[in-house]
């Protein structure tokens, strides 16, 4: 059974960091490309990042330069530095396993204060 627990998130004033993990279970990981999406309140869910089993990655351009995917295999674990948050990337954000027809964490709630 696909398991993705996301942790991390909370409450921030913008300017500030917070760092997203996302573990997973039930899945050959280091073969897995994953990804961060996430939803702002009444908006639909959109792309934030994503890395590929080898290492590559890809950020959405409105948190180029402010946030970093990355993972560990040894650990099954893919996290996303955010830095620099603004109020506007407040919202729920959803870890993401590409393989298949794709499976989505619970979620974890990122608010940034102004």
């Amino acid at each position: 059974q696909v398991q993705l627990v996301e942790s991390g998130g909370g409450l921030v004033q913008a300017g500030g960091s917070l760092r997203l993990s996302c573990t997973a279970s039930g899945i050959i990981f280091r073969g897995s490309s994953m990804a961060w999406y996430r939803q702002a309140p009444g908006k639909q869910r959109e792309f934030v990042a994503a890395i590929t089993s080898g290492g590559s990655t890809g950020h959405a351009d409105s948190v180029k330069g402010r946030f970093t995917i990355s993972r560990d295999n040894a650990k099954n674990l893919v996290d996303l530095q955010m830095n620099s948050l603004r109020p506007e990337d407040t919202g729920v954000y959803y870890c993401n396993a590409r393989i298949g027809a794709g499976y989505w964490g619970q979620g974890t709630q990122v608010t940034v204060s102004s």
